[in-house]
């Protein structure tokens, strides 16, 4: 069994030291305590543990099935395991309670969210669609839709889906063809839409689509694209549920993981039209798709980080157990082999790292929202913004990593299905592509983020990071952890402002960024990562000088020297790529062999 009761200490250590609650102390939390945060991180580990951890090897090996009449079977236990999450009130643990919520922080709803994803992963993305349409409605749906959709997406019993995808428009927006013609109070809805997670079950009991259409007038391109809720079911004025509505599932997909996940073919229109209700503004859609797709994309990098928190414990289990080898003149098991401490130290180091980054990003989602003071609101939403694409995509590219040593460690047993090892490694992968390919977070960072405002907001979490290697330095026994430190954010300074400089070029800009993009929101994940883990060993340091003797906080000490004085360098040497330019790039022949 996955031991969630030690999720819940790595949690805690973020929430409590590395964070010390601060979120906790914003206007609208008063009624949490430390003692509540508590309480729900150990409910939460229960039903991860005992209720959605169970079904995820069977879940993979039976995987969905779409009936004759377009419903879509899940897994054995999985509807059964929905339910007893939304019933649980786990739906709404961080929707404000003036929509019905639980109204505790984002780094609680984060924390939560990481055990349920190590859980069970392809069940986990059901409820991590609602959240984003929960907030795309929130922010922008009119009154009427707000108070006839938000109760009920929000307790858990309809769930929610994004549709953007269609066969000919990718990552390209701009080519959707769906269309959308008006019709007395509301629209009628034409098109194909492909891999929409969770776009048919029978685990809820409505689905709430939101969907990217045009009008027929609409212009060609991004401007002419609008945002609409489609309902599989159509709801009748006293909120029960009426007749079917005209979009039916045409086919499911067959996927290298996330078995238990219905990735879906969705069909609007093959009779009358799927009748359907325009969220914000007409042409404006991509827009209020973005407010769900920024909360999804930090919810993907939460999601990476639990699988790599499964795969880590996981791999740790097994080299405790398997006796291989000789070690010091005796047989031992092969958790005594330095090579394979090192993969496991790796592990446990990355691990720790991304998690501490992605919950002070939650952190300052928090302050975002309920700062008191606009200044103070406005400049945590800039970090959030700058953090969320290396949230996303360095957690997602490092879990599979993170995964592919866990199958190292267990040597051929890991290659062997009945291990899970496999499973956690295939289930990983699918995280650097949805909700925007990693690729593309790249150049929202390197692009968009740092040209709006300079690099300004990144730069102040650089200083956030010289102030963290100064006092590692002056720390006496850390000092050679807060020269790597330093010399991290260095790099990250110097490859700022080679991005800077490269991008506005007139001619060359656009292409310098495409090439400098990946190697550059890399530098900034290393840099970042290692600056939480140099936090980490300064809580660690202290608590062990106090007279602790937990082999958590020598864990924790041992995890940071490693993270900095090893992990670290190798992240470093994007900035020797990106200063060797672009060329090789542009002179490369392509061809069809």
């Amino acid at each position: 069994m996955f031991p969630f009761a030690a999720s819940v200490r790595d949690l805690r250590f973020v929430l409590e030291e590395l964070l010390e609650h601060r979120s906790l102390d914003l206007p609208g939390f008063e009624e949490a305590s430390p003692d509540l945060v508590e309480a729900v991180l150990e409910e939460a580990a229960k039903l991860a543990g005992e209720v959605w951890a169970p079904l995820n090897a069977s879940g993979d090996r039976q995987g969905c099935t779409r009936r004759e009449d377009g419903g879509v079977t899940l897994p054995d236990g999985f509807a059964e395991a929905y339910r007893a999450y939304a019933e649980g009130g786990w739906n709404g643990i961080g929707v404000s309670q003036a929509l019905g919520g639980q109204g505790l922080p984002e780094v609680v709803a984060s924390s939560v969210q990481e055990m349920l994803h190590g859980a069970n992963m392809a069940l986990g993305l059901c409820p991590m669609l609602t959240a984003g349409a929960i907030e795309a409605l929130a922010h922008h749906g009119s009154e009427a839709l707000k108070a006839t959709y938000l109760p009920r997406l929000v307790e858990g019993s309809w769930t929610g889906t994004m549709n953007l995808t269609e066969p000919q428009a990718g990552s390209d927006l701009s080519k959707v063809r769906t269309r959308a013609v008006p019709e007395d109070d509301h629209y009628r809805l034409f098109g194909q839409k492909i891999f929409i997670t969770w776009g048919e079950h029978d685990a809820s009991e409505n689905i709430i689509h939101l969907v990217l259409a045009r009008k027929p007038d609409a212009p060609e391109g991004n401007k002419g694209i609008s945002l609409f809720l489609v309902p599989k079911f159509l709801v009748n004025e006293d909120g029960s549920l009426g007749e079917r509505n005209d979009v039916t599932c045409a086919s499911i997909e067959h996927k290298l993981g996330i078995h238990g996940s219905p990735t879906c073919t969705l069909s609007f229109g093959e009779h009358d039209g799927a009748i359907g209700y325009l969220v914000g503004e007409e042409g404006r859609g991509l827009n209020h798709m973005f407010t769900m797709m920024n909360e999804a994309r930090h919810k993907v990098g939460v999601q990476g980080i639990g699988v790599a928190e499964r795969a880590c414990q996981h791999a740790f289990a097994y080299a405790l157990d398997r006796v291989q080898g000789r070690a010091r003149g005796a047989e031992a098991t092969i958790s005594e082999h330095l090579d394979v401490r090192r993969m496991l130290l790796s592990m446990r180091a990355r691990t720790d790292a991304l998690r501490a980054l992605a919950l002070t990003c939650a952190a300052q989602l928090d302050v975002a929202r309920h700062a008191a003071d606009a200044a103070e609101r406005e400049a945590a939403q800039a970090r959030a913004d700058v953090l969320i694409p290396v949230v996303k995509a360095f957690s997602t590219d490092q879990a599979v990593e993170i995964a592919s040593l866990g199958v190292q460690v267990h040597g051929g047993m890991g290659y062997i299905e009945e291990t899970g090892a496999a499973q956690l490694l295939r289930d990983a992968r699918i995280a650097p592509i949805y909700e925007g390919t990693n690729g593309i977070q790249a150049l929202d960072l390197a692009g968009r983020k740092l040209s709006r405002d300079g690099g300004a907001a990144l730069s102040g979490l650089v200083e956030e990071v010289e102030v963290t290697a100064g006092e590692l330095r002056d720390s006496g026994e850390l000092a050679a952890l807060g020269e790597s430190l330093a010399a991290g954010a260095a790099d990250l300074r110097a490859a700022m402002a080679l991005v800077l400089e490269a991008g506005r070029d007139t001619q060359t800009g656009p292409d310098a960024v495409q090439a400098y993009a990946t190697p550059f929101l890399a530098l900034a994940g290393h840099v970042l990562c290692a600056w939480q883990m140099g936090r980490a060993a300064l809580k660690a340091r202290a608590a062990l000088a106090g007279g602790s003797d937990e082999p958590f906080y020598r864990a924790k000490l041992a995890a940071a020297d490693f993270a900095l004085r090893h992990w670290l360098p190798l992240g470093r040497a994007n900035r020797s790529v990106i200063e060797a330019g672009m060329q090789s790039l542009v002179d490369f022949p392509l061809t069809a062999s």
